[in-house]
Order: structure tokens, then C-alpha cells, then sequence
């Protein structure tokens, strides 16, 4: 007989994409409700009441005030940047030169890659994530080490093989033919395997020739169905030095358009410096933005326009871009895009901040028919929070007149510590065992 297992608690999903001021009917919260799971699915939501009735026989997990949300879902990170996360002081540039480039090397041994995926991804399970997209490096077994590290532990990840052939170590380079080799080879060998997606490459236009830029265009366009991930407009001096190697260039996004890389499932992380045109296109293509705020404070890149661009009708996703993001947790980078947007005059929602690391970047990832929301037929990845995690969390959230002012204090000052529980597809970890051995799975 299929086990069924009963999840009762607060619970917390969304129908809807909230308001950027006030949840409008978007979301669904009931403060005794129910997640059903069957087959690594959710069977079934509603009143934890009407569950029990319906189904005597499943196993419940009871969570008391725990509030039950989706599994958190990061857009854009750097899973190769781990070990060198909060590395002090630098331009984006500089802080390439001196800290990414230099740990990037390793990576071409196979041992230290597993390592550091499995080390990655026990981090994320840790601070409640269960879904990321990550840039590997531009050696092949990087992209192995990570999706083996994410098939053992049931995870859907999504992926690839960062690629360069300018402007960064010979270690790091590679050219034109061997970018789309690689890329096809790891493309065909993890692309739709269990819960992975391959997703080509370019780490930004500065690193890479137009010929081999073209070449991934050839291979995105022979793979529509797949996703394209890069960087775009982060910093002011970036964007002068695409400027000084594009010369032809409308703007910056235009060295990816002219190469076939842009597209509806291309995402941008950071497009923070925009203009006018770039802004048109990406809406009219229906491309996804990410929003990298941690990294964008860290690195010293400026202010994203949230309210701007989804007044345009932008897809946002939200990201911790580790090691630039100096977070694992997407708690932390809710709270920073709320801090980004208040220095832009506009107070973002606690609906609106859990809709962006949930279903949001779902969404941006062409991932929400699985993942993102707690529905019949969803993936059953979990996040349950502690509302009340520490003292200056629990003495705020007692004064909460509803749900929003009960977890704006977590959003604000939460940390693993809120994370008191996690699924992966159906199945329960410990995400408290990453913070004490520095792994979850044995």
C-alpha cells in the first residue's frame, strides 16, 4: 500500500503573483492546514481537520505553529564559490582576479569538486533551499560533481558548464569548439535525468569571443527547450569594459542578442544598469531577470529596480549568487531585497519577498508546473520555519496581528535556525546535521 504522510501546521503557498505592497488575494494561508504527500507529490492540501477525516491512515507529522511553505528556490548561484564566500573588499573585477578565478582552478580536480557540491548542497538543504541554479566551472567534472552530489541527494538542481575562452587564467579557458563540446556532451548526458537540467553557460560577455558566444547561441538554439544562463549590466565599470570590447554594440544585452542568446527561457542575473531598449527587449521576449541583492550590497553594484521593472512585466527571480551573495540563505537575501528596495522608496511585502523565493523564482526558472507551490501534483519540497527561532524573533512575533507580521521578523532576522525542518521530493532530511558534521547524507 503507498504510504501517505500528513504535514499539519501553519501552511503557506500562492495561487497568484502577490503585489509588490499588500498580498491581494494571491496567497493561501490557514493556520490548521494540511499537506498530504504520496509518491514524493503533493496529494493533497486544505484544513489539517479534513485530511485527517479523508485519510486515517496517513502518518502525520504534526508541526504545531511551524509554518509549512515550499521548499525555497535559488535562481542564480556560483556552487564553485563556496569555499571562498566573504572574501573581503573588492570590485566586481578585482574580486574576480583575486578570489573567483584563482579557487575556480581546483576544480579541475575531480575529488575537490565532489567535495565541494556535496559541502554546497548540504548548506543549502541546512537554510531550508531545495531547488538552486548554479554556474559550475569551465571543467567538465565540476558539472558531474554537481549533479551526482544533487541525484543522491533527490534534489531538482539545474546546471552547467561555465565557459570562457578571454580575459581569465589559461586554466580557465577554452575556445569556441571545446565550449559547445563540453557543453553538448554534458547536455546529452544530464539534461532531464532524474531531477536535473542542464543549462548552457557564458559566464558574461566580457569572457567570452563572439565566436564562442555564437557557438553557444547554435547550441541554445538546437536546444530550445533548454535554459541559458549568464550575466548582465551588474556594474557600472563591467558594463564600460563590454562597452571598450563591443564596440558595435547597441548595449549590453546586445552582445548576447546578436550571438542568439537571448531568449524566453534565457535568464540575466543582476541587470541592475538597464537601458531603455534593454528593458523593451527582455520584457517583449519574456526573458527572467535575477535579482542578486546580498551580492549587489556586497560587491558594492547598485540597486535593483524591483518596482520598475515588474511594473513592466518583467519575470523576476530572487538569488543568493554565492560567493558574491554573502549568504546561503534566501531568508538573508528576502531581507536584503526588502533593504535594496527601501533605498528606492518602496516597502516590499512579506507576501511578495516568500513569493520571490518560492514560486517567483520557480516561475523564472520554467520550473512551476513542479516546484515553487504547495498544490496537488507538486513536487513535495518543504520548508517548514521556526516563527519563533530565537529570543529577539519569538519576543517580535508575539505581537503579530496575522501572518505577515508573525513571519516578517524571520524574514528580517532569521537565519538556519528558523529552518526546523525539510523534504526533498517526499522524503524528510536533517537539516540540522549540515550545521554539525557538515553534511546530511551519509
Amino acid at each position: 500500500m503507498t504510504k501517505l504522510t500528513l504535514l499539519t501546521g501553519q501552511t503557506l503557498s500562492f495561487d497568484a503573483q502577490p503585489g509588490l505592497s499588500a498580498p491581494q488575494g494571491a496567497a493561501r494561508f490557514d493556520s490548521a492546514g494540511g499537506v498530504l504527500i504520496r509518491d514524493g507529490l503533493v496529494a493533497a492540501t486544505g484544513p489539517a481537520s479534513e485530511l485527517r477525516k479523508a485519510h486515517p491512515e496517513a502518518s502525520e507529522i504534526a508541526y504545531g505553529e511551524g509554518l509549512i511553505l515550499p521548499g525555497f528556490v535559488d535562481a542564480h548561484a556560483h556552487y564553485p564559490q563556496t569555499a571562498m564566500i566573504a572574501s573581503w573588499g573588492k570590485r566586481l573585477i578585482d574580486w574576480l582576479n583575486s578570489y573567483t578565478f584563482p579557487e575556480e582552478m581546483r576544480f579541475a580536480d575531480p575529488a575537490y569538486a565532489a567535495d565541494i557540491a556535496g559541502r554546497y548542497l548540504d548548506l543549502l538543504l541546512a537554510h531550508g533551499t531545495t531547488t538552486v541554479c548554479s554556474f559550475c566551472t569551465v571543467h567538465p567534472q565540476s558539472v558531474d560533481a554537481y549533479f551526482e552530489a544533487a541525484k543522491a541527494r533527490g534534489m531538482r538542481v539545474l546546471g552547467g558548464k561555465t565557459c570562457m575562452d578571454r580575459n581569465a587564467p589559461d586554466g580557465l579557458l577554452d575556445d569556441p569548439k571545446r565550449a559547445y563540446d563540453d557543453s553538448r556532451a554534458l547536455l546529452n548526458r544530464w539534461h532531464g535525468v532524474h531531477r536535473l537540467s542542464y543549462v548552457i553557460t557564458p559566464r558574461f560577455s566580457p569572457t567570452s569571443t563572439p565566436e564562442q558566444l555564437s557557438a553557444l547561441g547554435a547550441l541554445w538554439a538546437e536546444n530550445p527547450d533548454c535554459l541559458m544562463q549568464t550575466h548582465l549590466s551588474e556594474q557600472t565599470d563591467e558594463i564600460d569594459w563590454v562597452k571598450e570590447l563591443f564596440p558595435q554594440a547597441r548595449d549590453y544585452l546586445d552582445t548576447y542578442e546578436a550571438h542568439g542568446l537571448l531568449g524566453t527561457n534565457g535568464l540575466y542575473g543582476h541587470a541592475i544598469h538597464l537601458e531603455p531598449r534593454e528593458r523593451a527587449r527582455l520584457a517583449e521576449v519574456g526573458a527572467a531577470l535575477v535579482h542578486c541583492p546580498t551580492s549587489n550590497t556586497f560587491i558594492g553594484s547598485g540597486l535593483f529596480d524591483m518596482a520598475g521593472l515588474a511594473a513592466e512585466g518583467q519575470r523576476i527571480g530572487l538569488a543568493t549568487d554565492t560567493g558574491g551573495g554573502s549568504d546561503f540563505s534566501m531568508l538573508r537575501t528576502m531581507c536584503a531585497a526588502y533593504e535594496v528596495a527601501q533605498l528606492r522608496g518602496q516597502a516590499l511585502h512579506p507576501s511578495y519577498l516568500l513569493w520571490l523565493a518560492t514560486a517567483g523564482s520557480a516561475e523564472a526558472l520554467r520550473q512551476g508546473n513542479r516546484i515553487g507551490r504547495l498544490a496537488p501534483g507538486m513536487e513535495a519540497d518543504i520548508c517548514v520555519l521556526d516563527l519563533a527561532s530565537t529570543p529577539a524573533i519569538a519576543q517580535r512575533s508575539r505581537r503579530a496581528n496575522d501572518i505577515w507580521e508573525a513571519v516578517f521578523p524571520t524574514i528580517m532576522m532569521g537565519d538556519d535556525r528558523a529552518i526546523r525542518d525539510v523534504w526533498v521530493g517526499g522524503t524528510r532530511v536533517e537539516p540540522s546535521a549540515a550545521q554539525s558534521s557538515g553534511q546530511l547524507f551519509g
